[in-house]
């Protein structure tokens, strides 16, 4: 590697995003001074970053070094793995691979975005490699919890490379048909230098469970209620689960019915690519409204807790489908991690109102996408990798992979975290050295550094509060406090504090009482004790001192 990290004859491993976190997957693999990029994700906006949307990996790395890239390929359809793409794809300049169902998800993702003409889009339809420099990729399908989960092979000189994308392991997938246990062992017999691998469900010690084994699970569960408006909700893209509720729908006498946009955007995708083709088509919800209660099966987006979903709008009674004391929610969806809170408020709403809920913990409605520890051993054995590269995951989640790849007989298990450029080969595999790999989020509709004045000013802010001093001409002041805990106390508090600014203020001698710098600095400084006395907290501190009238002239006149 060259000292501006220009990989040389060697082949190099860089995760920008997805290791040390779930979500934001963004890899990088380099070789004879090109770079190919795998998947281009984000993640939803975090309590500690208050007010924003999204968040993403920072490509800053790649792009300096967009001459050098020469395409990404996308796993999967999730927004952890395609969800950056409208934000970032046009500046990188350089075309995108994927399989046609992603690829159609994507396409209507820059359509939305306004940028589907400044990206190329080459839709890989079949399981033949295809050449990218000195990488050669063939897609591998796997199952997982969306239409056309993919790993690659990457044939490149020095080795080739397993990528897993998201997977698991399924006999029943309902949809799709993934790579079978003979089909992985021919490509562990002719040989894989490297498995980098998902680490999300490395603590499980079971099996992730099959898609099929929930049709029956939820078979049975709606059938416990008779005469009950049921609801499921479930995530969006997961189309062998919508293929489910079709046929549980049909087998139980139920009108099927769809809530979100989401929904709708992913059933008419999966048509158009040849899946959901034998459903019966959805009623609107008029309709489903006019059926007796045990005559209609709702599938709601919003089982992660979001806002503007149609589970939250169900919960507040502001949407057109309406449920009573005694209805059923199903929650066929495991808990994204952060989401906790989010998912407590709506469940409490409708605790309140006296609808029942049952989740995966009460009854078999859901299975995970992502590989347990069976799963996992089992592809070791059949893959036979040389080295194991966790990613997908947090820390203890691929130290914990680590672990168990080397203790299944994998010789070497490397440990990375975004940011860390990694030698897969010639040579023992290792940490090079380790680049920027930070945050950005979109803020309203501008994409800013997670760690920038503006997001650190609101987290600021909303630990402790904000004060205002205004410096009057004529030697007043005004002071008003937001969001200080103070209440009844805020009047004599306010007062104290424009006697102490004043007093500080008429203090200073010399040029010190001329200096607009030193005037303001001092008046901040003094309101802030005055807020942190009274208070406890220490509160971000604007303070305004109108310009004299003839710098206001001047300002004009230039």
């Amino acid at each position: 590697m060259k000292p501006d990290y220009t990989p040389e004859d060697e082949l190099l491993f860089l995760a920008l995003g997805g290791s040390g976190e779930i979500g934001m997957n963004v890899n990088l693999y380099g070789c004879q001074g090109k770079w190919l990029m795998v998947d281009l994700g984000m993640s939803f906006g975090a309590q500690e970053y208050p007010g924003t949307e999204l968040m993403f990996a920072d490509p800053a790395f790649i792009e300096d070094r967009a001459d050098d890239l020469l395409g990404i390929v996308l796993t999967h359809a999730h927004e952890d793995h395609i969800g950056a793409i409208p934000y970032f794809a046009a500046d990188l300049g350089v075309p995108l691979y994927a399989t046609p169902f992603t690829a159609e998800l994507i396409l209507r993702k820059l359509e939305e975005a306004g940028n589907a003409d400044q990206i190329e889009m080459t839709i890989i339809d079949d399981t033949e490699p295809f050449d990218l420099g000195p990488f050669s990729i063939r897609y591998v399908p796997l199952a997982h919890s969306i239409a056309e989960g993919n790993a690659l092979l990457i044939e490149t000189p020095h080795g080739r490379i397993f990528h897993t994308g998201d997977w698991k392991l399924d006999e029943e997938p309902i949809i799709g048909e993934p790579a079978t246990e003979e089909e992985l062992c021919a490509i562990g017999d002719e040989g894989v230098l490297a498995l980098v691998c998902d680490s999300t469900n490395v603590f499980n010690p079971s099996a992730s469970g099959s898609e099929g084994a929930v049709y029956q699970g939820l078979l049975e569960e709606i059938r416990k209620h008779k005469g009950k408006r049921v609801v499921v909700t479930t995530f969006a893209s997961n189309v062998a689960r919508l293929q489910t509720l079709a046929e549980v729908a049909e087998e139980t006498g139920r009108k099927l019915c769809v809530a979100g946009r989401s929904l709708d955007r992913i059933i008419e995708v999966a048509q158009a690519n040849g899946y959901l083709t034998h459903i019966a088509p959805p009623v609107d919800f008029d309709t489903a409204m006019r059926l007796d209660r045990g005559e209609v099966l709702i599938v709601a987006t919003g089982g992660q807790g979001e806002p503007r979903a149609a589970l939250a709008r169900i919960a507040e009674g502001n949407h057109p489908l309406e449920l009573v004391e005694g209805d059923v929610i199903l929650f066929s969806s495991r808990v994204i991690p952060g989401n906790d809170l989010a998912i407590g408020a709506i469940q409490n709403r409708l605790a309140e109102r006296g609808i029942v809920m049952v989740t995966d913990r009460q009854s078999h409605i859901h299975v995970s996408g992502h590989p347990g520890r069976p799963e996992l051993e089992a592809l070791y054995s059949w893959i036979r990798p040389e080295i194991l590269v966790p990613v997908h995951g947090e820390i203890r989640h691929m130290k914990e992979q680590c672990r168990l790849g080397k203790s299944r007989g994998i010789p070497q298990a490397v440990f990375q975290k975004n940011g860390d450029i990694v030698r897969l080969a010639p040579g023992k595999p290792g940490k090079l050295a380790e680049v920027g790999a930070g945050r950005l989020v979109l803020d309203g509709e501008i994409i800013v550094p997670a760690d920038g004045e503006a997001i650190t000013m609101r987290r600021r802010m909303a630990r402790d509060g904000l004060l205002i001093v205004v410096l009057e001409r004529g030697g007043g002041v005004q002071i008003e406090g937001i969001g200080l805990p103070l209440d009844e106390d805020y009047p004599a508090f306010v007062a104290e504090a424009v006697e102490d600014v004043k007093k500080t203020l008429s203090a200073l001698r010399g040029a010190a009482a001329r200096d607009r710098e030193t005037i303001m600095e001092a008046a901040r400084l003094a309101a802030r004790r005055a807020a942190q006395r009274w208070s406890g907290k220490k509160p971000q501190t604007r303070v305004i001192l109108p310009l004299e009238p003839a710098q206001g002239a001047e300002g004009r006149r230039k």
